[in-house]
């Protein structure tokens, strides 16, 4: 099997990237966090999160902070397994 097997397609877009690298050192992280984190555009990163719970890689967990609504995402089991396979294969494919 080659190392390019393990790299996954979910996490081959940057906004991607940059939403699992956040939560695999956070706990969780809320939508304006990763949006100021990444410099993504609401649109943006609605549809990379919303892709990423697809595949089960995130949780979207949806609530109320006072009266504003507040969206907070964290990496489910799955996601981390997946991720740290991902970045393994990265790792060796530049011969790290």
């Amino acid at each position: 099997m080659s190392i390019i097997n393990n790299i996954n397609k979910a996490f081959d877009h940057r906004i991607r990237l940059g939403i699992m690298s956040v939560l695999m050192v956070n706990d969780y992280a809320d939508f304006k966090m990763l949006k100021e984190m990444l410099g993504a555009t609401d649109g943006n990163l609605a549809s990379h999160t919303k892709a990423l719970e697809k595949s089960e890689y995130i949780k979207v967990e949806k609530q109320f902070i006072g009266r504003k609504p507040n969206t907070r995402y964290s990496a489910t089991k799955l996601g981390k397994a997946e991720f740290k396979k991902h970045i393994n294969a990265l790792e060796k494919l530049i011969g790290k």
